[in-house]
């Protein structure tokens, strides 16, 4: 690493609710694969790695810091350091508590805060924006992001440059203000005018700036993210923030807390393609979409249908629409949303409506990710429950009993390792083994290939709550 690496800050939070059913609140949207065969997170750390810039930090909740290591590593990202938020406190927090890790070894270094889940193609004109504002951000300049609107946009933030016409090198300038997402006939105007830029919410400044800047502006968030930063603790590849210390912490956008009190900020316009992706119609957009106007994954299929979004995210569904105009149909292995494609706030709204039910569709995905792979459910019903299981290569379970039922494993790919009681035996393709209720029991993958396994369970409570742990390499116990 050298000194004038740039340090990635990757924002890895969200709720989940605005891409239902896709994005959940167990797994937010960028971890989805919505514009081709990389998530939105891997794309993002890949967009700010290589050449001129340090290992990424990972800001990231409890139930993600898995999730993340897994992603990165297989999209071949530098290990990451991965700061882990005891719950979320918004961009400003996390964002901060970034900046102290890095202040700690280098306080001149530059970082650039960037949200986890934004469409960005032009990965390499993005870097040459950031190397291009580089001298600004070291002479000690905050420097943010605006997006040169191609379109009248009333969801988004706006920035408001001094000045249209270019003052620096590709065109960085200083920032007059903030502007709240604007009516329709405002965004009109700042599209049209040539001055307005959208707000992409990404920073590029020096860690002592940023932590300057609350001292000045927000020195309760300062000594409050300082206390929690202090009292972290290291938990394998992880850095837990102090959770005590942590929920005194205001909950608070950078934009709030500082940007718009800070003196001296400079914009960078990128000419590049950018979407937040904040709504299906955003997903729509940036799509590939055919010469009617629809955009469809594979297994979706659309007939005398006009500026329709079809995708069939369960395998084994077809997705047909027929005579569709302006819709968005979306089927999940346990979910479908039918809706017009401007109707994205009150996709927000159905989500609320099925948690106040007590659906967990509102939240849960169907596969849940573990830190050893993953497992989905194929049925549930009285006393009963079937699971697909898949654990990776190297990755075990941990020694764990259960008080209300017993399993069957079906082995259907790979090797597994099984421990059951005091006996341990492999198992193949085809072989399978009973575990009775209570016995301590062990999962593990010794091959180098994914071992995947039917799992059915009996009992009268099959809650994943029912689960002692002995003994855990992830440091579950």
């Amino acid at each position: 690493m050298s000194h004038s690496d740039i340090h990635p800050v990757i924002l890895c939070g969200g709720s989940g609710t605005r891409l239902w059913p896709l994005s959940r609140k167990s797994y937010p949207k960028q971890f989805s694969k919505l514009l081709g065969e990389e998530t939105l997170f891997q794309a993002c750390a890949r967009r700010l790695s290589g050449h001129g810039f340090a290992r990424p930090i990972i800001v990231t909740g409890e139930a993600f810091r898995f999730i993340a290591a897994e992603q990165l590593r297989e999209a071949g990202v530098a290990a990451p350091e991965l700061l882990i938020e005891p719950q979320p406190r918004n961009t400003a927090p996390a964002i901060l508590a970034a900046a102290l890790t890095v202040a700690a070894h280098d306080p001149a270094a530059l970082i650039v805060a960037a949200p986890a889940d934004h469409a960005i193609p032009d990965a390499e004109g993005f870097r040459a924006a950031l190397r291009t504002a580089a001298p600004a951000a070291r002479a000690g300049a905050v420097v943010t992001f605006g997006i040169r609107p191609d379109r009248p946009e009333p969801g988004y933030g706006h920035l408001e440059p001094e000045t249209a016409a270019p003052e620096g090198p590709g065109g960085i300038r200083p920032l007059r203000r903030f502007v709240e997402k604007p009516g329709p006939k405002d965004a009109e105007r700042m599209a049209a005018d040539g001055l307005h830029l959208w707000n992409a919410g990404i920073f590029l400044l020096r860690a002592d700036t940023l932590i300057a800047a609350f001292q000045a502006h927000a020195p309760e968030i300062l000594s409050g993210v300082r206390a929690a930063h202090a009292a972290a603790r290291s938990d394998l590849d992880f850095f837990r923030l102090d959770p005590a210390a942590w929920a005194k912490v205001e909950d608070i956008s950078i934009d709030y807390a500082i940007m718009e009190r800070v003196a001296g900020l400079m914009v960078m316009p990128f000419d590049g393609a950018w979407s937040d992706l904040g709504g299906w119609e955003a997903v729509w957009k940036a799509g590939d979409a055919d010469a009617a106007g629809n955009v469809r994954s594979g297994h979706a299929t659309a007939i005398d249908c006009e500026g329709t979004l079809l995708r069939s995210e369960a395998e084994g569904v077809e997705l047909v629409g027929i005579g569709l105009r302006d819709i968005v149909a979306v089927a999940m292995p346990d979910a479908v949303l039918v809706a017009r494609r401007d109707a994205g706030g009150q996709v927000r709204e159905a989500v609320a409506v099925l948690a106040a039910r007590g659906a967990p569709q509102a939240t849960a995905f169907p596969r849940d990710h573990r830190p050893w792979g993953w497992f989905e459910r194929l049925s549930i019903g009285h006393r009963y429950q079937v699971k697909r299981i898949l654990v990776r290569p190297g990755a075990a379970l941990s020694l764990q009993a259960h008080h209300h039922r017993s399993e069957h494993w079906i082995v259907v790919a790979g090797t597994a390792r099984v421990t059951n009681g005091d006996a341990v035996r492999l198992l193949t393709e085809n072989e399978s083994v009973y575990i009775p209720l209570g016995t301590r029991h062990r999962l593990e993958n010794p091959g180098k290939l994914d071992l995947e396994l039917i799992e059915v369970q009996t009992g009268a409570y099959l809650g994943e709550d029912d689960i002692v742990r002995f003994e855990d390499v992830y440091a579950r116990v």
